[in-house]
């Protein structure tokens, strides 16, 4: 059993009881998921043993919380270097390698090549090396995904594949990973 206060974090749903993202997995703090329920903005959906209080209050640590108002989500994910290792599965996408990321511009940037998804792929370090500033016909290397731009949709499918190593019980109707929860 979890013994620090620390280690109690809230799942975070969506007004529709969505997680609000699966990748990261959408966890507040028991502080701040606390803070947010005096403050009405959450609705406590599911609770662990564990209670906190003060001299004149005592309560059970919210386990799944839910907004009380539906948070749009942007129609585009952000352009970072951990999405685009979620988009590609965490591999290099010339060798399959898993081991030492990084990106790599399809078109090198030297011959006008963008910093855009449709134009990096993940690369291990020794592809990445390998190939260079060539052309991937050049270097006969070409990526098993041709790049692209994924959706919210894609990543959140792709994320699934990749559960994080804690996962509480109750928050087992809230999530599809196809793995055994941990307490």
């Amino acid at each position: 059993m979890l013994a620090s206060t620390e280690k109690f974090p809230a799942l975070v749903l969506n007004a529709d009881y969505r997680p609000l993202s699966y990748f990261p997995l959408s966890l507040w703090s028991w502080q701040d998921a606390l803070k947010s329920v005096f403050l009405g903005r959450v609705e406590i959906i599911s609770e662990y043993d564990r209670v906190v209080h003060s001299p004149s209050f005592e309560m059970k640590l919210p386990s799944v919380i839910c907004l009380k108002r539906f948070v749009k989500r942007n129609q585009q994910p952000a352009f970072t270097r951990f999405n685009l290792f979620l988009r590609d599965g965490f591999q290099c996408q010339y060798c399959g390698s898993k081991e030492d990321l990084t990106f790599d511009h399809v078109l090198p940037r030297r011959l006008g090549g963008a910093t855009s998804w449709e134009n990096i792929t993940t690369a291990c370090a020794p592809c990445n090396m390998k190939k260079g500033g060539r052309l991937t016909h050049q270097a006969a290397m070409f990526p098993r995904i041709k790049p692209f731009i994924p959706t919210l949709h894609n990543l959140n499918e792709m994320g699934r594949l990749f559960p994080p190593n804690y996962l509480h019980e109750s928050w087992r109707d809230f999530l599809y990973w196809d793995t055994e929860l941990v307490d």
